[in-house]
């Protein structure tokens, strides 16, 4: 009997997962401007959340439009050697996708400004801004 092959997860702190981390982010802001997402905010979480290490918030003009992006952008995920799970996709007024370091909103203008995830993320504990890049 074989044993299974594993990839093992390389920590976020590492050298290694740090530079694959931002790799990603590229990938994600390049794979948004391609497909003319409007509004793109990046949140950096590092030392904010574990759960990822960049925040992507955008919006496209459309449900259409939002789904489409969401799938492209998995779509570009998986090819590069990630994964990538998408919430949301049937009535897309909101899609997450959840790549693992980096976890990225897409909405209508509407439902954006409705939940205004940028507030709740980009504010610290002093209550200044913190850096949130746009891009």
């Amino acid at each position: 009997m074989t044993k299974p092959k594993v990839k093992a997860l390389t920590s976020a702190t590492s050298k290694e997962g740090k530079a694959e981390s931002d790799a990603l982010h590229a990938l994600v802001m390049k794979s948004l401007d391609d497909d003319q997402a409007q509004d793109v905010v990046s949140i950096p979480l590092e030392g904010k959340s574990n759960i990822a290490d960049h925040m992507v918030i955008a919006e496209g003009r459309s449900t259409r439009q939002v789904a489409s992006i969401a799938q492209k952008l998995s779509e570009r995920i998986k090819q590069s050697g990630g994964t990538a799970r998408i919430e949301g996709l049937a009535n897309a007024d909101w899609v997450l996708v959840d790549a693992g370091d980096v976890i990225i909103h897409l909405f209508r203008p509407e439902v954006r400004s409705f939940y205004n995830l940028e507030r709740m993320w980009a504010v610290d504990e002093e209550g200044d801004a913190a850096d949130a890049v746009e891009a």
